[in-house]
């Protein structure tokens, strides 16, 4: 995989050989991987399927994922937190403020140095000459003397610098854009894991409370029986212990169940006192059919690999400008006003003062300027790598989410299976405990497995919902969140 992507950006990284010419090697933009699928091995098709909830079968479909992927769990309480996230969320209102900064700075770059710039200035003074600085008689004399202009100025793009550092404006405007959709994808996500978790805390209180008013009416009967005489004291402190232990263990799963709450409040820009929705793991659906695209369109719409690659536009701008700099830099400045004694004589009949002035400099020698072409070199090469980073970065993250979302259904699979197992055998145990037939310990260890089983499989079901999660937010594309999508910022010319 890696050495595809080095030939892929072979062109780049050759055109770097070019930097001795008058201006910079012109810009090539990394074509997209040219792997056939995210994993070595093929996926299964469709995925295992287990009885109960979230236990469905998924099938892999060719596909682009929708840009507002949360819908696919179908719960309209996690849609309506995400809209107002979107619009509360201080997060997403600074990555917009760093947005619009980036754009009106290269706005202010693009007005300073593609058009001419024109000054109108304004002056007066009071002067005292003596004649007799210049050897005449007379006393000296004051007088008012006001002006009024108009400059003009120009600099020629002669070496494509200016061209360049717009060029690396625009790009640096484009990350932070992309830098803002990843954002928004991240905060949704985040906050349908933090819902999802919500529910499976939720169930695993619920199924520690069902064990323990089990526990509890067995530590009745215990007691009951003790002072009949039919059963041993001991066997009420075994079940007491054990009723305790769980006891014991619903505040930590309380207090992970109130902070994932107060998570859930901050996301959506709200106090953690606000309150959120209740939400259990009925109340999603896993989505049958999984919309897969292929690499080469994927990273066309995966928001850090268009930053990156923005950012390796960048760095090729910035190349330019250092290259610009060693060559002549051309400026032709204008002026027009006139002089005079009298204000009212000012704009009639006064003496008109103009200039035009052309001029070129061509640096000599300045040791600073080679080795900032070096340093931008080297940028752009720290560029080139750190795209390629990104883009294997993110292939494996989709390779995870894939394999992750195979194995978690054969693992729910299995413990559905176990989970059948063990409710029968607690159910037997309990009326054999009835009976008189089961000890104590052949009921404290129903109760353990039935607990483990119980819990297992809701955190199993959750973790289908957050592969489907996962999986969104990997493949998720350019178009996000049910807003108007930005049109990247770019140079007129490029």
């Amino acid at each position: 995989m890696q050495q595809h992507l080095r030939s892929a950006l072979g062109p780049l990284t050759a055109a770097l050989a070019l930097v001795g010419c008058a201006s910079a090697p012109p810009y090539e933009a990394p074509p997209p991987p040219a792997m056939a699928g995210y994993t070595a091995s093929a996926l299964a098709t469709p995925t295992a399927s287990a009885p109960g909830l979230h236990g469905q079968a998924q099938q892999w479909v060719d596909g682009a994922v929708e840009g507002a992927w949360w819908h696919a769990l179908r719960s309209s309480a996690l849609d309506a937190l995400v809209d107002e996230a979107l619009h509360a969320s201080p997060t997403l209102a600074a990555a917009q403020a760093v947005l619009t900064q980036a754009r009106e700075l290269h706005a202010a770059q693009a007005g300073a140095t593609q058009r001419p710039q024109v000054d109108l200035g304004l002056g007066a003074q009071r002067q005292q000459t003596s004649p007799s600085a210049q050897g005449l008689p007379g006393d000296p004399r004051e007088f008012s003397l006001y002006s009024a202009s108009v400059g003009v100025r120009y600099r020629f793009d002669v070496g494509g610098g200016i061209d360049s550092s717009l060029r690396a404006a625009a790009a640096r405007a484009d990350v932070r854009q992309h830098e803002l959709a990843a954002a928004r994808h991240a905060l949704a996500a985040n906050l349908a894991t933090a819902a999802i978790t919500r529910a499976r805390l939720a169930a695993q209180i619920e199924s520690l409370s069902a064990i323990l008013r089990t526990q509890q009416s067995l530590v009745d009967l215990a007691q009951v029986r003790t002072r009949l005489g039919h059963a041993a004291p001991d066997e009420v402190s075994a079940l007491t212990a054990q009723a305790e232990q769980t006891r014991a263990a619903l505040p930590p799963l309380r207090k992970q169940l109130q902070q994932t709450e107060h998570l859930l409040a901050v996301l959506a820009g709200r106090p953690p006192g606000q309150g959120v929705p209740v939400f259990t793991l009925e109340d999603f659906r896993l989505p049958e059919r999984l919309p897969v695209t292929v690499p080469s369109e994927w990273a066309r719409r995966r928001h850090d690999i268009q930053a990156a690659e923005a950012t390796l536009r960048a760095a090729h701008g910035d190349l330019g400008v250092a290259i610009a700099r060693q060559y002549p830099q051309f400026t032709l400045s204008a002026s027009l006003g006139s002089q005079a004694l009298t204000t009212s004589a000012l704009f009639g009949g006064s003496a008109a003062v103009w200039s035009v002035l052309g001029q070129i400099s061509q640096p000599l020698f300045n040791a600073s300027l080679p080795a900032e072409r070096r340093a931008a070199q080297a940028a752009l090469e720290a560029a080139i790598a750190n795209y390629q980073r990104v883009v294997l970065e993110a292939l494996r993250n989709v390779a995870d989410a894939l394999s992750a979302a195979e194995q978690d259904a054969q693992t729910l699979a299995a413990l559905a299976r176990s989970a059948q197992a063990a409710e029968e055998q607690h159910r037997v145990a309990v009326s054999q405990h009835r009976a008189g037939v089961a000890s104590p310990v052949q009921l404290l260890v129903a109760d353990q497995l039935l607990l483990q089983a119980r819990n297992n499989l809701a955190a199993a079901q959750a973790q289908r919902l957050l592969d489907t999660v996962a999986l969104g937010a990997a493949l998720a594309g350019e178009t996000v969140l049910g807003q108007n999508p930005q049109v990247p910022l770019r140079h007129p010319q490029e």
